[in-house]
């Protein structure tokens, strides 16, 4: 198969879909892969490593014409003319925020594989977690950041001093991102507080913890109790392949604190606030009622060599499988299948038709 790896044009992202690594393991394969130049470097990643890896150095146009395109984020508008029927695209698609990518993969008839609908057998999301793990983890270290009276935050050390409360952290979800941005924080010194809907992942996360942290189920009136208390709040919730339900309402800001800060991971996937838009690393926040709001899209974008290695760690193995046998690798695999956003001009992800009012159908009745 031939294979196109372009170069990300999100702003400021800097990640790229395959390391040189990667492409030698696809090479060996028997596929042909074409990368724009350029791509790897924001990721550290020159382009004579990917030559001396057996890959051609080739223009935008030309890394899209390939049969499989393996990207890191969705493809923006100025992309859209790219898209053709017979196309295989694999990547972070978060259709359920995007109505206008979700109409022209459709109208242009290609099959759009998207990374964070995959699941392996015990119903985790392989390629959505290291992402994830950045993610959480950079949550905390931002909100630390935008708490500084500099920033627009409240002048909060997020750890405090001898003789100093720390910040009260509040994490919305405890999944991955809710995790790492736990642990973050707590290792920062700060209080933190878990909610979760999941009694037995509350219970998991207090044993490994060992108590430190505070859980808490996730009701409507404990998060108005608990976004009165924090300095800092972290939106981590999750629903594969659909729009992540509005936990923090606007109404809500005016019992929060002058200066506290909001950062919305689930901002993919619509956010969980209800006054999150998405921003870019060039201009990360603003601010409604007082509360500073952090909607970064693509924050793993910030921290490119970590996050393409762990990524693409990841990908590769399924790459290789659909450079092999196409979409017909999908029939092997359950789990890859649920990965089949789009085919053919038909919708392939029932959740993302719930979001978007567009009729859909599941990935085992077109394959």
């Amino acid at each position: 198969m031939i294979i196109g790896i372009p170069k990300e044009i999100k702003t400021l992202e800097n990640r790229v879909a395959m390391t040189p690594a990667a492409v030698e393991s696809l090479i060996r394969q028997g596929n042909d892969v074409l990368v724009e130049a350029g791509a790897g470097v924001g990721s550290g990643l020159a382009d004579e490593e990917y030559t001396a890896a057996g890959a051609k150095m080739v223009s935008a146009q030309d890394a899209w014409g390939a049969e499989m395109v393996i990207k890191v984020k969705e493809p923006l508008e100025s992309e859209f003319k790219y898209l053709r029927e017979g196309l295989l695209l694999f990547t972070y698609l978060h259709l359920a925020a995007a109505e206008g990518l979700t109409k022209a993969l459709l109208e242009s008839g290609t099959t759009g594989i998207a990374y964070e609908t995959i699941q392996s057998p015990d119903r985790t999301l392989p390629l959505l977690t290291p992402m994830s793990e950045v993610a959480g983890r950079m949550a905390t270290q931002v909100g630390a950041h935008y708490l500084e009276k500099t920033q627009g935050g409240r002048g909060i050390l997020l750890g405090g001093v001898p003789g100093v409360m720390p910040a009260e952290v509040l994490v919305l979800g405890g999944g991955v991102v809710g995790t790492n941005a736990a642990r973050m924080a707590m290792g920062m010194g700060a209080r933190v507080t878990i909610l979760d809907l999941s009694h037995q992942r509350l219970q998991y996360l207090d044993d490994v913890f060992q108590g430190r942290i505070t859980t808490m189920m996730s009701t409507e009136p404990n998060i108005r109790q608990m976004v009165q208390k924090a300095d800092l709040v972290i939106g981590g919730v999750l629903l594969p392949g659909a729009k992540a339900p509005k936990l923090i309402t606007r109404d809500m800001l005016s019992l929060m604190k002058e200066g506290s800060v909001i950062v919305d991971v689930a901002v993919d996937q619509g956010g969980c606030i209800e006054t999150t838009k998405a921003t870019t690393h060039d201009n990360p926040t603003y601010v409604i009622d007082g509360v500073v709001h952090y909607g970064v899209a693509n924050m793993p974008g910030a921290v490119p060599r970590t996050s393409t290695f762990a990524l693409v760690n990841q990908t590769t193995p399924y790459a290789m499988r659909l450079a092999a046998k196409g979409v017909a690798a999908l029939k092997d695999d359950p789990g890859l299948a649920l990965g089949l956003n789009t085919y053919q001009g038909t919708l392939t992800c029932p959740a993302v038709g719930e979001a978007l009012g567009i009729d859909a159908v599941k990935p085992e009745d077109v394959i």
